[in-house]
């Protein structure tokens, strides 16, 4: 193999053989189906919104019982802003390039924090911040640092505070490093997606490979403790060949983390992926063999599989928290902090307080409005039934430990009985151990965890819909 200018690797064929998983499974599993960063998800929340006054009641609950055991919240941002439209993204975003929309966006989030504040009637000790996107580096260094201080006055940020934010290589400038380390975020996550300039272009995703060396460099000439890389398999036009020179790549930059996620196509809730058609995908078996490379790849480079497309070294704390029982699983994705109170600010953020969800007004205008006139912006929510409870936690377990376990009192929920039965046809495909009260995922079942957890979705199972509301789980 050799290095090309551009910085990413060129393989030189042949490649190497990797396992391959049977194609009856496959056509089997691949069906639409959630990432199950809550339950129930959110096309699956209850038709009836909660007042602002049950949404009060409910984070007053949860901060009562984090503060008294010391667990502390989880505090995301949704920072929407991008300068340029990436055409896979799914995510809620705002495309400009006009940077004065930084500053009343800023003083929203502010006014939305202090309404929690309010609620909360004494500091909230905060265990996890992550500033998420849209693009965080699209704001100025000194206004990341006016919101953050802003949001530390009226906090106790945690001595083991987990502390990260996105990062675009193109805009991410040492000086957002620089400033962002001395408040106290110790890791960051780049976007990298793909390094082949074919698939960067039909994604509108450039970024060469000298941008994601030097933001990588520069972070760990700092002190950055933890550098995750995003990327991505299933993209348009990605071969074999050219996720293996992407991996290859990424690896020799070593990340402690990396985030290999499917890509979803989901045309009819993000249109710029109309800009190509499925014919351009990799599909069913192909895709399956672009993370099985990638799997393999990485773990030849001493990275460990975590959870579902997450792989971390042994030295990371993702990777601890996984082999202590301590990981968890939130709108955030995977963590370490295992807070189960997470409150969202900005545009489009969900909050969760464990007995109830929040969803924020979308639109950026809509947002500002609601939360200048003293009002929390919650236009779609959930409160959990018991049954919710029972099923998200089991859930969550198998998300997390590729395990869980169920005592007498859970099977007096009918949904984990019926969700045993359902169970039985992944057992006879030797992709689960299934006990009286336990279930196992075995390494074959690891890349249907997805399907997995679908067994014990009741909300799914009894309202099977008419169209497709989720990404494939192959």
């Amino acid at each position: 193999m050799k290095k090309e200018e551009s910085g990413v690797i060129n393989i030189q064929y042949p490649l190497p053989k990797t396992k391959k998983m049977p194609a009856n499974l496959i056509q089997k599993y691949n069906v639409p189906g959630p990432r199950y960063t809550s339950y129930p998800t959110v096309p699956y929340w209850d038709d009836v919104v909660p007042t602002e006054e049950e949404w009060k009641e409910h984070v007053k609950n949860a901060f009562t019982v984090a503060d008294a055991s010391g667990e502390g919240i989880s505090l995301y941002l949704h920072l929407p802003f991008c300068e340029k439209l990436c055409t896979y993204c799914g995510c809620n975003k705002r495309i400009t390039i006009n940077h004065k929309v930084e500053d009343p966006y800023i003083t929203s989030l502010l006014r939305e924090w202090n309404l929690y504040l309010e609620l909360f009637g004494k500091k909230p000790l905060l265990k996890e911040v992550h500033l998420g996107g849209g693009t965080p580096t699209f704001f100025s260094p000194d206004n990341l640092k006016r919101l953050m201080e802003g949001l530390f006055a009226g906090s106790i940020v945690a001595p083991d505070a987990e502390m990260s934010f996105e990062g675009h290589p193109n805009n991410t400038t040492r000086e957002h490093l620089q400033t962002l380390y001395e408040l106290g975020f110790r890791r960051v996550s780049f976007g990298i997606q793909d390094f082949d300039p074919e698939v960067q272009r039909i994604i509108n995703r450039i970024q060469p490979y000298k941008n994601v060396e030097r933001v990588t460099r520069e972070a760990r000439e700092i002190g950055y403790k933890s550098i995750n890389f995003d990327l991505i398999y299933g993209l348009p036009r990605q071969t074999m060949e050219s996720v293996t020179n992407t991996i290859i790549t990424a690896n020799e930059l070593k990340p402690d983390r990396i985030a290999f996620y499917s890509y979803a196509h989901v045309p009819w809730v993000s249109p710029g992926q109309r800009l190509y058609t499925e014919t351009d995908l990799p599909r069913d078996e192909e895709k399956r063999a672009l993370y099985e490379k990638g799997k393999k790849l990485f773990e030849e480079a001493g990275y460990v599989e975590i959870g579902m497309d997450h792989f971390a070294l042994k030295t990371d704390k993702l990777y601890e928290a996984s082999q202590n029982a301590q990981l968890h699983r939130n709108f955030m994705g995977y963590n370490s902090s295992g807070t189960r109170f997470m409150v969202g600010l900005g545009a489009s953020s969900i909050s969760d307080t464990w007995t109830a969800f929040g969803q924020n007004l979308k639109k950026v205008e809509t947002y500002q409005k609601a939360v200048d006139t003293g009002h929390f912006p919650i236009f779609r929510g959930h409160l959990l039934s018991s049954e919710d409870l029972v099923l998200r936690q089991h859930i969550l377990n198998l998300m997390c430990r590729f395990r869980t376990s169920w005592n007498s009192d859970d099977l007096k929920t009918l949904a984990l009985t019926e969700a045993k039965t359902r169970l039985q046809e992944l057992v006879e495909d030797q992709l689960i151990r299934l006990e009286e009260d336990s279930v196992q995922v075995l390494e074959a079942g690891k890349p249907f965890i997805r399907n997995i957890c679908m067994t014990l979705d009741a909300r799914l199972w009894r309202n099977k819909p008419n169209t497709q509301l989720f990404s494939s789980t192959i």
